[in-house]
């Protein structure tokens, strides 16, 4: 890796070599993206093989839109080389633009136009023939299910339906490669899990999907991921990969009324990396090498009900995608 950020390598990870793989869906070497002294992206490498989910995490303003705009063509890097489906998206971003699909984090769709206006301009967009259109019009109808819906004003849909009106729009050109930039944003939970159904949908066609997100619960439905915190990459594999071989330390949840209370409490305590909410308990990474005695839980449970907090419940738990990403950004941040 090149990238200033450490990252800790999977067991069975191969190092990268100076030149992209031009097998991959996308191969990345040293791209960077500066903004006068700001550094937005630096130095990542990666792959994404073909046919895959692959999840690019981080919180807001870690590079994940940055790094979507080179990849797309949209915003030259200033170093480091990219290849999409094969060719460089930095020479000759005009090669690869009609294969691949592009979701914005913003609606990009015309409001004043119907359903059937918005499919019939992108559809143009695309230079698709009338007969092309026709096919891919009735996959779209039917994937994002606005059957009936044709001649309904956009600006007239629910978030959720919108989103899935993109989606279309993004799809009507059958393309091999999505990129989807957070594209869950603002839809409740039930739209969420109906928009990764079409996602799905798609990847078992054998489109390879690139998803921005910062909900680490989408995490577990990608093949891949790869996190990103301030332009870095630090860390990156299958979600299993990650959630067991990134983190070595134990994790507890505690469970009390005085989350607050405990919450202060844990942050001062030896032994303790990291504490943070998590729903309505507390969860705290622990390194076991500090913690003497009796073990984790009996040192825990003590030390809670000693300082006050009587109805503390302490367990450990199998650490979660959450747990390992506050962990990795703890220690980037010491580093």
């Amino acid at each position: 890796m090149t990238d200033s950020h450490p990252r800790r390598a999977l067991p069975a990870e191969r190092p990268f070599g100076t030149e992209p793989d031009p097998s991959a869906a996308i191969s990345v070497r040293g791209l960077t993206k500066r903004f006068g002294s700001f550094t937005a992206v630096d130095g990542i490498d990666f792959d994404v093989p073909r046919g895959t989910i692959v999840g690019f995490l981080g919180p807001n303003g870690s590079g994940k839109t940055t790094t979507i705009r080179m990849l797309t063509g949209t915003s030259a890097p200033d170093a480091g080389r990219a290849l999409v489906l094969g060719e460089d998206v930095v020479a000759h971003p005009e090669r690869v633009k009609h294969r691949f699909g592009y979701m914005s984090q913003k609606f990009a769709l015309f409001e004043d136009m119907t359903v059937e206006e918005n499919l019939r301009f992108y559809a143009g967009v695309y230079d698709l023939s009338p007969e092309r259109f026709a096919q891919q019009r009735a996959y779209v109808l039917q994937m994002a299910d606005l059957r009936g819906r044709e001649n309904e004003l956009t600006a007239n849909l629910s978030v959720g339906w919108r989103q899935r009106l993109a989606l279309g729009t993004a799809t009507i050109h059958d393309p091999e490669l999505l990129f989807l930039d957070e594209p869950t944003g603002g839809v409740d939970p039930v739209a969420r899990r109906q928009f990764w159904d079409l996602l799905y949908e798609l990847a078992g066609r054998g489109v390879t999907l690139f998803v921005t997100t910062h909900y680490m619960d989408e995490a577990s439905n990608c093949n891949r991921l790869a996190f990103i915190y301030r332009g870095g990459l630090i860390a990156d594999g299958s979600p299993a990969d990650i959630r067991h071989d990134l983190l070595t330390e134990q994790v507890i949840e505690v469970r009390l009324s005085d989350v607050d209370g405990a919450l202060a409490w844990l942050e001062r305590t030896p032994g303790v990396e990291e504490a943070y909410l998590s729903g309505a308990s507390l969860h705290a990474v622990i390194d076991p090498a500090v913690i003497a005695g009796d073990g984790v839980l009996p040192t825990f449970t003590r030390g809670l009900r000693e300082a006050g907090f009587a109805d503390a419940v302490v367990g450990l738990v199998e650490p979660t995608l959450e747990d390992v990403f506050v962990n990795l950004v703890a220690r980037a941040q010491q580093s």
